[in-house]
C-alpha cells in the first residue's frame, strides 16, 4: 500500500461503496421516512430479484480480495518468508495490509452467504458488528503500523486514523440506532471521505501533488526542508481534508 497504486485501490473501493450508500440512504429515506431502517448494504435496483441486486456485496468482497492478492502476492513477489525462517520483515507492511483487507473480504463474503443461503442467517445488527470489526482492524493496523510513519507522511496517516475511528463509531451507532437516518447517512459519508483521503494521500505522498519544499529521500519517505516547510505542508493537508469534507457534503 506504500505506493501510488497501493492507495488508489482501497481508495476506489471505499469511495465507490461509500458514495453508493450515501445515495441509497437518501433515496430510501425520501421514499418512506416513517418506515426508514438503517441497512448495512443496499440492493441495486431496489427490487427483490435481479442479477445485480447483490452488486454492492460483490464489489466489496471482490475488490477486497483483489487488493489483498495485490498486497500479499504481487507486492511481496512471493518472498513472504525470510531465508532463515519466519516472516520476511521487508514485506511485513504488505502482509498487514493484506490482513486488513481480509476483514473486509470476510464481511462481504459473510453478507453474501447470509443473503444467498440459509446456512448463516445474519441480522443487520450482526452484519454491522462484523463491519465494525473490520474497521477496527483497519484502525489498529494504521495506529500500530510496523512502518513508522513520521513527518508529513505521519500526519496524513494520523488524519486517516481519525476518519477510520469515526467509521467505527458510526457503524457501532448503526447497530444501536437501527432507525436513525443521520447515522446511516453519516456512515456512508465517512466511508466516502475515507476513500477520498486515500486518493489524496496517493497524489500528495506518491504523486504530483507533493508540497513545495518537500521531497522523497532514498527510502521513499517524505522529507520537508525545515520546520516552516513542514508546517506549511501540514496546513495544506488540513485544507485538503476540509475540501474533501466540502465535496462530500455538496454531493449529499
Amino acid at each position: 500500500m506504500g505506493s501510488f497504486k497501493g492507495h488508489l485501490l482501497p481508495g476506489t473501493l471505499f469511495l465507490a461503496v461509500g458514495a453508493w450508500n450515501v445515495w441509497a440512504a437518501v433515496a430510501r429515506f425520501a421514499f418512506d421516512p416513517a418506515g426508514f431502517r438503517l441497512l448495512v448494504w443496499n440492493l441495486v435496483g431496489g427490487g427483490s430479484s435481479g442479477a445485480l441486486r447483490h452488486l454492492e456485496l460483490y464489489v466489496i468482497a471482490g475488490g477486497a480480495f483483489l487488493d489483498m492478492c495485490v498486497e500479499v502476492l504481487y507486492s511481496t513477489h512471493l518472498h513472504i518468508f525470510a531465508p532463515g525462517g519466519g516472516v520476511n520483515p521487508a514485506h511485513l507492511n504488505d502482509l498487514e495490509h493484506g490482513g486488513m483487507l481480509l476483514m473486509f473480504f470476510l464481511f462481504g463474503a459473510l453478507a453474501l452467504l447470509s443473503e444467498k443461503t440459509r446456512y448463516l442467517p445474519l441480522t443487520e445488527g450482526a452484519l454491522l458488528v462484523v463491519l465494525a470489526t473490520a474497521f477496527t482492524a483497519e484502525l489498529l493496523l494504521f495506529y500500530f503500523h510496523s512502518t513508522t510513519h513520521q513527518g508529513l507522511e505521519g500526519y496524513y496517516h494520523y488524519l486517516l486514523v481519525l476518519l477510520i475511528g469515526l467509521c467505527v463509531a458510526s457503524t457501532v451507532l448503526g447497530a444501536l440506532l437501527p432507525v436513525s437516518f443521520p447515522v446511516d447517512l453519516a456512515s456512508g459519508v465517512l466511508m466516502t471521505l475515507q476513500g477520498m483521503w486515500f486518493y489524496q494521500m496517493a497524489f500528495t505522498l506518491y504523486g504530483p501533488m507533493r508540497p513545495a519544499g518537500c521531497h522523497h529521500d532514498a527510502g521513499r519517505n517524505i522529507e520537508c526542508h525545515g520546520q516552516a516547510a513542514g508546517e506549511r505542508a501540514e496546513q495544506l493537508a488540513n485544507f485538503q481534508l476540509f475540501a474533501c469534507v466540502f465535496l462530500v457534503f455538496a454531493y449529499t
